[in-house]
């Protein structure tokens, strides 16, 4: 309950809350440790009271301490049960993390106008940006996994094989050594459908010769990874050696400069002038990176026009690419963690190309 003391302090002595609603389902587990409620009532003085539906009742009260857990039986209304709870006080301010716009209409109508509601997500937003101890572990332990999908990545990739069976492959390969699931849907895009960032996974078979875009994440205790890696069915080509190499530099640079009271639009930049110099700027066409943690995008973001300053215990991406369209893409990325000295990729290994020597 470390983290919910931490937000009073932050939310109750210095912003003069009441009340602090957690809905959003990544802020959950991250106070709770649990997934499946669905809201967090935490007053200024007392036990919080985790709200949770019948189907995960029970299994709330086994895996949660130090708070109460309130059963939301069928046909309750939640909004009525948050403002029956929090009348006697007579609160005059509710801070909420997130809530859609017609959830948040009911919630003011429960507990009496809009004035009682203050949006406050950056609250949460900062604290999570910087990971303890014990959340940089399961982050390692995460991204030690999605190192050996890659490894399995690597070593199925051929010509003749179907995105998807490389999938299979990689996560069962995950999954066997302990991951809890993938961290994202995987991406496995061949050919000229490594030109597009967000590519699927398809039934497109192989063929000798082409790019294959690998993107991988793994979860462990509710913790996620982000690695990518490209790499060509058999021998590149030399456009191909030259784009992957741009890539790679670019890549490196802004490792270096990653590093704590750095501004995250100078690690971008960092990158990006690489790429601008060697004529592919028009084709970089995303941020260099994001936080990663309990969601694989999640604060600070590495863009040219972000606003944040990296700091020790952030833990965030480096994903420079360039997309020919019609032709190919490469994307190389790794985890890395902000340390007191400078970074550490968490995502190690297979900075090569070509499948085949």
């Amino acid at each position: 309950m470390n983290r919910i003391n931490a937000l009073k302090q932050s939310a109750f002595k210095k912003d003069k809350f009441d009340y602090f609603l957690i809905f959003n389902s990544a802020n959950l587990t991250y106070f709770t440790c649990f997934s499946g409620a669905t809201a967090l009532l935490i007053p200024e003085q007392g036990e919080s009271i985790l709200y949770v539906s019948a189907v995960n009742y029970e299994q709330a009260k086994a895996e949660t301490s130090g708070l109460t857990v309130e059963l939301l039986k069928r046909g309750e209304n939640l909004m009525e049960k948050i403002a029956n709870h929090t009348a006697p006080n007579k609160p005059d301010k509710f801070a909420v993390d997130t809530l859609p716009i017609e959830s948040w209409r009911a919630l003011a109508k429960s507990v009496g106008g809009e004035e009682k509601l203050e949006p406050a997500s950056n609250l949460i937003r900062e604290m999570r940006k910087i990971k303890d101890r014990q959340e940089i572990e399961l982050v390692r332990k995460a991204c030690n996994l999605t190192s050996e999908g890659m490894r399995v990545a690597f070593e199925t990739i051929r010509s003749g094989i179907k995105e998807k069976e490389v999938a299979a492959e990689v996560e069962y390969a995950m999954r066997k050594k302990g991951s809890d699931g993938t961290g994202f849907d995987t991406i496995i895009a061949s050919g000229a459908n490594s030109a597009f960032p967000h590519g699927s996974c398809s039934n497109r078979i192989i063929r000798e010769g082409d790019l294959v875009a690998v993107d991988l994440g793994a979860t462990y205790e509710f913790y996620r990874s982000d690695m990518t890696r490209t790499f060509t069915a058999g021998k590149p080509s030399e456009k191909q050696r030259k784009i992957y190499e741009t890539v790679k530099l670019a890549h490196q640079k802004a490792f270096e400069a990653i590093k704590p009271n750095i501004s995250a639009r100078e690690v971008d930049a960092a990158a990006r002038q690489v790429i601008e110099a060697a004529g592919y700027g028009e084709f970089f066409v995303h941020n260099l990176g994001h936080g990663v943690g309990l969601e694989v995008h999640e604060a600070p973001i590495l863009s040219p026009d972000s606003k944040d300053i990296l700091a020790t215990g952030n833990v965030v991406t480096d994903e420079p690419g360039i997309y020919l369209p019609g032709y190919g893409g490469v994307r190389i990325e790794d985890t890395v963690l902000v340390t007191k000295d400078g970074a550490e990729k968490l995502t190690i290994g297979l900075y090569t190309l070509a499948t085949t020597p």
